[in-house]
Parts: C-alpha cells; sequence; structure tokens
C-alpha cells in the first residue's frame, strides 16, 4: 500500500511538474515577445532632435553652378540668410511657428531674387497673380489666397484668411477687397515688374512660336521647363511644439485662363499636423496638386510610421516623378527633424536649428 502511494505521489508531482514547465515556456515566450516589442517600439520612438526648428526654400529648378555667377550666387546666399534668421530669432525668443513662416516668406516677398511677391513672374496678359497658403499644426487651421494683383504680401493674406475669416481660399478680386479690409498694404500693380521677369516671358512666348511653326521639331530649353518653378515657403517648429507651413508664389510664366498651382492649396502645397509634420512645396504644381505631396508625406508617416525622410523620399523621388512631374519640398516634423528633398538639378534651401548652426544650399550636391 505504501509503495502504490509513493508511486501515484511520483506520478502527480511529475504532472506538476511538467505543468509547471509548460507556464514557464509559456511565460519565458511572453517575455521575449515583449521584450520584442519594446526593442521595436524604441525603435519607432523619435528621439527629439531639436527644441525647434527652421527650414525655408527658394524654389527648385534648373538651377546648375556653372549657369550662376559668383554675383548671383552671393545675393541668393545672402537673402535665403537673412530670411531664415528673421524666423529663427522669432523662435528663439519664444515665439509662434505661424509667426515665424510668416516674417520669414516676408523676406522673400520683398525680393526681387524669387517668384513671389516683388519678383514674381508674369502671366501671358503681363500680369502678375500671386498665390499663398500658410496652415496651422496644432489647430489644423488654414488660410489660402490666390489669382491676387495688388497685395504686397499675399503671405499675410493668407494669414488674415485662416485667422478673421470662416473661409479657407479667397481668390482676385474677393480677395483684395478682404485685404483692403484687413488693413492690408496695398500696391499698385507696377510694384511687381521687374525687367528680369518681362525678359522671360518674352523668351517663352518666342519659344512658344518657335514650337508652332514647327510642331516636328523636338523641343525643350531649360527656360520652358523653369516657368513651372519658383516659389518660397517655410516650414518651423517652436519651442511649444507647434509646427507651422507657408508656401508664397507667382505661378507659372505665361500661365493662361486664371490658372492655379498647388502653392494655395493646402494638402498640395502647404500642410502642418503637430502629429507628424509641417511641409512647403515647390515644384511642377499640377503634378504636385495630383498627388497631394504635402499631405501625402505626413500621411506616410501617420499610417505606415515612416520617418520624414523616409516619406519625402518616397513622394519626391517615386511618386511625383512616375507621374511625370518634378520639384522638391521642405519640411520638419515634431521632433525637429529637417529635410529638403528634390529630384531636379537644385533648389534654394536653408536650415537653422535650436543651436543657431545655418546651413545654405542651392546646387544638388
Amino acid at each position: 500500500m505504501m509503495k502504490k502511494g509513493i508511486y501515484f505521489l511520483c506520478v502527480f508531482l511529475a504532472i506538476i511538474s511538467c505543468k509547471n514547465e509548460d507556464e514557464l515556456k509559456a511565460l519565458s515566450n511572453s517575455r521575449q515577445v515583449a521584450k520584442d516589442t519594446l526593442a521595436i517600439s524604441k525603435d519607432k520612438i523619435a528621439i527629439k532632435t531639436n527644441e525647434f526648428a527652421i527650414v525655408i526654400h527658394g524654389g527648385a529648378g534648373t538651377i546648375l553652378r556653372e549657369n550662376m555667377s559668383a554675383e548671383d550666387e552671393a545675393a541668393y546666399k545672402l537673402k535665403l540668410e537673412e530670411a531664415i534668421r528673421v524666423g529663427y530669432n522669432i523662435l528663439k525668443n519664444g515665439g509662434s511657428s505661424l509667426d515665424a513662416v510668416e516674417k520669414t516668406i516676408n523676406i522673400m516677398e520683398d525680393s526681387p531674387l524669387f517668384n513671389a511677391g516683388k519678383g514674381a513672374v508674369f502671366t501671358n496678359a503681363g500680369a502678375n497673380e500671386l498665390d499663398a497658403s500658410i496652415m496651422d499644426g496644432k489647430t489644423l487651421n488654414a488660410g489660402a489666397s490666390a489669382g491676387t494683383r495688388t497685395v504686397k504680401n499675399p503671405i499675410n493674406l493668407a494669414k488674415a484668411v485662416m485667422d478673421n475669416s470662416p473661409h479657407v481660399m479667397l481668390s482676385g478680386k474677393g480677395a483684395e477687397t478682404f485685404a483692403k479690409e484687413q488693413g492690408l498694404e496695398i500696391v499698385d500693380t507696377s510694384y511687381f515688374y521687374t525687367e528680369s521677369r518681362m525678359k522671360s516671358l518674352e523668351r517663352v512666348k518666342n519659344y512658344e512660336k518657335k514650337k508652332k511653326a514647327d510642331a516636328k521639331t523636338a523641343f525643350y530649353d531649360a527656360t520652358i521647363k523653369n516657368s513651372k518653378f519658383g516659389t518660397v515657403g517655410c516650414a518651423a517648429l517652436d519651442k511649444n511644439g507647434n509646427l507651422a507651413a507657408g508656401t508664397s508664389t507667382g505661378g507659372m510664366t505665361n500661365k493662361k485662363w486664371g490658372r492655379i498651382g498647388d502653392a494655395p492649396i493646402i494638402g498640395a502645397g502647404t500642410y502642418a499636423n503637430n502629429n507628424t509634420c509641417a511641409v512647403s512645396s515647390t515644384g511642377w504644381g499640377e503634378f504636385f496638386i495630383r498627388a497631394m505631396v504635402a499631405h501625402d508625406i505626413s500621411a506616410l508617416m501617420d499610417y505606415k510610421g515612416l520617418t520624414l525622410k523616409e516619406a519625402a523620399q518616397e513622394v519626391i523621388q517615386k511618386k511625383v516623378p512616375e507621374l511625370g512631374g518634378d520639384g522638391g519640398i521642405i519640411a520638419v516634423d515634431k521632433n525637429g527633424n529637417m529635410v529638403m528633398e528634390f529630384n531636379t538639378s537644385g533648389m534654394y534651401r536653408a536650415t537653422m536649428n535650436d543651436k543657431g548652426e545655418l546651413y545654405i544650399g542651392i546646387y544638388n550636391d
């Protein structure tokens, strides 16, 4: 009887032992899964790179070192530095990303070097029609204006539309009426005239005539290609973690029929979301609208977990070229990481981080 009791006890202990071993294995496996999950989570947690940051562009296109004089290169770099330092100082002193974006773009709008404001290109009718947009990443509020001819700084009008109207976009004479009511600076249309932009219009028109005269002749020229480019933009992150982006442009040289590109289109030319990034685009507007470039970069980060750099490369180096377009973007994410992605030979661009480190670039090198 005693032997039987010992036997059953041994069997019982063996069963318990097996059960505990299974539990230990399960526990061990669950711990490994948790460990692996934690490792993956750590990989996905982006470290705060900059407390605040600002990045700008002055247009992308066929910008070649051999075609630019030393004087012109120096002039562009000086203006880019002047512009970005305005925004940097606002951010450094605790100002908002929206203010930094607006004031930075003002500097470029007031310069004849860029296709925005004072340096806007001419339409087929010999007029200047300006577009702009701005977006607040904290509230997802946005404002835009299109086709204005007398508003000195279109980005100011875009911000006024965002702040002081129930609308997102106003255009043409209605937008100008609103600008006057808001007390924005109104100028005579002659203010926007620059000799270099008028000569560009004349060249494009002459090339078009040549093309029509001989439809069989293969026709290509940098002047025509770059008639689609220009634009200035800014994206910024402030000390409160708020993102903002803005874009301003004179559009496309020789544009007709009230053509509007991507610059005033929220999601195409401009987008900002505190959960992801702030983006400003420059390029062939029709393709940037079709690809919804600025929003697509944010969406890839939000839905697929891509980094800002990965998302920008996916859109600018793959999606836009596959459609047939080209251009670039500048962007900053919620952790202060900045990118300047473009698929052209150059893009006027600059960055400044919270340490005051300045980078200025023009060519694709």
